[in-house]
């Protein structure tokens, strides 16, 4: 993280070790990364500029979900459920003693993560910034077919099975030199994440619409597994939303700064 100090931590949360990484000093930002990677693989992955959110004067806690990187769990279905990892959020914030409301931040799965943990509990949260918006509502059916029959691979085949027919989907010319890096839930646990991915959904939009933190949603283009669609209905449903797409590599360069600039503007 630059010229910032990261500090790692952990706490037991229902059945599992969480580990985190704590960097910065000021109110607390807090990062839920995407399905089947880390902090690591993002970082090696190079897409998400963290820097300008601790120069704003920030402290940034990024975490390993529950069964990823670092962080431990067990082969339970039910345990990678947006709704559960949005219990394993709000048990970090519990650990973390965070009595102010906080900024969260999360991409794709972490989205998910994220909106799930602010409609169960509002009062926790200042400010929510939504990175690439998965599938959900009215596409995310065909996403969840096509998570069950990829645990079925995994089961049959192995996890090597399953990256190789995911290096034949079709991802944005843009992303075309991001290396796609090994899942980090293990074998073992890998058919248990694509079945809790493949039984959540974003909260309904009624729930949406009565979220009051300003939100900063943040998409790129053509990504079937992060549709534009999502993004422009979240920021339809949710009350304070603004909306940035981005088409290019150029432009995905520039999120840090919106965010950092989200984060420490005066509240819309």
């Amino acid at each position: 993280m630059g010229m910032h100090t990261v500090r790692e931590g952990r706490f037991r949360h229902r059945r599992a070790d969480l580990v985190y990484d704590d960097a910065g000093e000021g109110p607390l930002a807090v990062y839920a990364h995407g399905g089947f990677v880390s902090q690591a693989i993002e970082d090696r992955m190079g897409l998400f500029d963290w820097e300008p959110v601790l120069d704003a004067g920030r402290r940034l806690v990024r975490y390993d979900a529950r069964g990823h990187g670092r962080s431990t769990g067990g082969a339970v279905d039910t345990d990678f459920t947006y709704p559960s990892l949005a219990d394993d959020l709000l048990g970090l914030l519990g650990h973390l003693g965070a009595l102010e409301p906080v900024a969260a931040m999360g991409a794709s799965m972490g989205c998910g993560t994220v909106l799930h943990a602010a409609v169960r509990a509002p009062a926790r949260f200042s400010r929510l910034v939504l990175l690439i918006p998965p599938t959900a509502w009215a596409t995310r059916k065909a996403y969840a077919q096509g998570n069950r029959e990829s645990a079925e691979t995994v089961e049959r085949e192995g996890a090597d099975a399953w990256l190789a027919a995911k290096r034949q989907q079709p991802r944005p010319a843009f992303l075309s030199d991001v290396p796609q890096l090994p899942p980090t839930p293990s074998e073992r646990i890998l058919p248990s994440v694509l079945r809790g991915l493949a039984m959540s959904d974003l909260p309904p939009p009624a729930a949406l619409e009565a979220l009051h933190p300003p939100a900063l949603i943040l998409a790129w283009s053509d990504d079937p597994g992060h549709p534009v669609s999502t993004a422009e209905t979240l920021a339809g449903l949710l009350p304070r939303a603004d909306l940035h797409i981005s088409r290019t590599r150029s432009d995905i360069r520039t999120w840090g700064g919106r965010i950092a600039e989200f984060l420490t503007g005066p509240r819309p």
